[in-house]
């Protein structure tokens, strides 16, 4: 929702949110919209008969000049946070000072500290209020810099699973070309498939399925079958050669 608003210094409505992320429900929008209004991050105006909300500039008042600048450089790292040996090559102030300066920041929760998935043993700095890039937290697929392998897994086969249903449940009485198109979906489909599954704790949006589904793709298991409305479609194939049984043969010198 910040970078949406930073996007629209004008304001935006809760149509903008929700034509960036679909899969909010109403109970968080509000829930995300409180703490951000209670934070004081967020203003709230009418326009029209509309209900608008402007993101607020943030005010470092009650800082100093050296905790000003520290400040400054973090918050023109965004959201992809600033290492601590930059922080204090730009600000040009000693180690000591910088650790001093920044930890006295993070008291006031005026910025914060992420770990990166990109270097185990090292944090990033940004401000309190934004919410981290992917290539910072590695997205749904990581969890405290752990690559989540297992749920990766399951979501490959339930997506697999979503195009076998559709195979399935195709009436091929319409005819061939009736039949083929029943069995296509998109990816905002198997998306919202996977969402009412509740099988993820997190939000996947479609970009992040997209992901899973080019996975399939390059299995042989599914292809690509174009475009609506920004959407991709896909559906299932059958592969052309299967695997010779002695790929599938397990090792016999293997525990």
């Amino acid at each position: 929702i910040v970078e949406i608003g930073t996007a629209k210094p004008n304001g935006f409505d809760t149509t903008d949110i929700m034509n960036e992320m679909p899969n909010l429900t109403n109970a968080q929008l509000a829930d995300v919209l409180n703490k951000l209004l209670k934070v004081g991050r967020v203003a709230v105006f009418q326009k029209g008969k509309k209900l608008m909300y402007k993101l607020k500039t943030t005010v470092n008042k009650g800082l100093d000049t050296e905790e000003k600048i520290i400040y400054s450089i973090i918050e023109s790292a965004g959201n992809k946070g600033i290492w601590m040996q930059n922080i204090r090559r730009q600000a040009n102030l000693s180690m000591q000072q910088v650790v001093k300066i920044v930890k006295g920041l993070e008291s006031k929760k005026l910025i914060k500290t992420i770990k990166s998935v990109t270097a185990a043993r090292r944090v990033v700095y940004m401000l309190y209020n934004l919410e981290p890039d992917r290539s910072v937290t590695g997205g749904a697929w990581y969890q405290d810099q752990d690559f989540e392998a297992e749920f990766v897994e399951v979501l490959n086969q339930q997506c697999y699973r979503f195009f076998e249903m559709r195979e399935e449940n195709k009436d091929t009485k319409l005819g061939p070309i009736p039949a083929r198109n029943a069995s296509v979906a998109s990816s905002k489909d198997v998306t919202k498939y996977i969402a009412d599954l509740g099988i993820s704790k997190v939000p996947l949006s479609v970009q992040d399925v997209e992901v899973i589904l080019n996975t399939l793709v390059y299995d042989g298991k599914i292809e690509w079958s174009g475009s609506v409305d920004g959407n991709k479609l896909y559906r299932r194939i059958q592969p052309i050669v299967k695997s010779p049984g002695l790929i599938l043969t397990p090792c016999g010198l293997c525990p």
